[in-house]
């Protein structure tokens, strides 16, 4: 296994907060993931850690074969801090039951961070690709491609009826979770995200937080993602998904037209009052933080502001977690001092940003 690549991570942007992609005022990010298992042995929740270390070992072997990537990392996260862990989950590399793993675990990420392999997770694979902007399309030709070539060496648990085997219920069939994540501030001002959010639920989707489920929805970021996986092809369930998401999108854009005609002073309040709490703290929490950087955002897709960047806006709304502002700290530090820590990086990164 190579050197411990999470140090890298901060000589680049994340990929997915590129502000690059189609609708990437509202969408910030495409993701798709495909679980799957190996038929010759047991699933991770019943396996031994011989079981555990032979799956690793096929994986890691497959993907070194085919050369699947151009150049990528396999990390070993039994030998991963916490600290380490947290930046990979905050970094949406990682889900949160992968990071409470600790034993018998393996990453494999490519350089951009597009795409990643979870190795027993709830399933031997976990497999993802991620995008900016809304790009389902493209993110699913990249991990199509992906399994195709693995599935050419790994002996891949398939049931002729069901489809893909997998180890919660869920999942079998296609084995495919796709997802957007969506800035909805104008609907949540609008207080119209309930109704959205039901109605999106009648569809059979999911609506989540931020880091997934059983997460909040915190800076107004909203995961939406189907739910079934069983019944349908994965081009038929990505195509229902972006069909909604386009729908969400529509009520999005209407929704920040409406509070910026009838209700302008109110939108500008609440913008400049979000900017100058995050230009001139001394302390900060992250959930004031992240529902600030909503508002600016939505400034600056606005056209409101002139001299903020909308790159380290983006940037802002990772770098101000919990992981990385330790990382950024060399040490980790109370979250009383994050508070203090996370307002001083967000003044000078604003202050420089001006500067461009």
């Amino acid at each position: 296994m190579q050197d411990n690549p999470v140090n890298k991570l901060f000589e680049k942007r994340v990929s997915w907060l590129a502000d690059s992609g189609p609708e990437d005022d509202i969408a910030i990010s495409s993701r798709i993931r495909l679980a799957r298992n190996l038929c010759d042995l047991p699933f991770p929740s019943n396996a031994s850690t011989e079981h555990l270390d032979s799956s690793t070992a096929a994986v890691l072997l497959a993907v070194e074969k085919l050369k699947i990537f151009k150049k990528f990392y396999e990390i070993d996260m039994s030998k991963l801090s916490a600290l380490d862990r947290q930046v990979l989950l905050e970094r949406r590399l990682i889900s949160r039951e992968f990071y409470a793993k600790k034993q018998n675990t393996a990453l494999i990420m490519t350089d951009d961070e597009i795409c990643a392999i979870m190795i027993n997770e709830e399933d031997h694979l976990r497999m993802q690709a991620i995008l900016s902007g809304l790009r389902l399309g493209e993110v699913w030709k990249i991990i199509d491609r992906m399994d195709d070539r693995l599935s050419t060496e790994l002996p891949f648990a398939f049931d002729v009826n069901l489809g893909y085997l997998t180890s919660c219920p869920t999942n079998v069939g296609t084995g495919i979770r796709a997802s957007v994540m969506l800035h909805l501030p104008g609907l949540v001002l609008c207080e119209q995200i309930n109704a959205v959010i039901q109605a999106v639920n009648k569809l059979g989707l999911a609506v989540r937080g931020i880091f997934g489920e059983g997460t909040e929805s915190l800076g107004n970021l909203f995961q939406i993602s189907n739910q079934s996986t069983l019944g349908e092809t994965e081009v038929q369930i990505i195509d229902r998904l972006e069909s909604v998401i386009r729908q969400i999108i529509n009520h999005e854009k209407n929704s920040r037209q409406k509070l910026l005609h009838n209700r302008r002073e109110f939108l500008m309040n609440h913008i400049g009052r979000a900017f100058g709490i995050l230009r001139h703290s001394y302390i900060v929490s992250s959930e004031e933080t992240l529902n600030s950087l909503s508002a600016l955002r939505l400034g600056v897709d606005m056209g409101m502001f002139s001299s903020v960047d909308i790159h380290t806006v983006n940037e802002l709304f990772v770098t101000v977690q919990p992981g990385h502002l330790q990382k950024y700290a060399g040490k980790e530090i109370d979250p009383s001092e994050r508070d203090i820590f996370r307002a001083t990086l967000i003044r000078e990164r604003l202050k420089s940003s001006e500067k461009k």
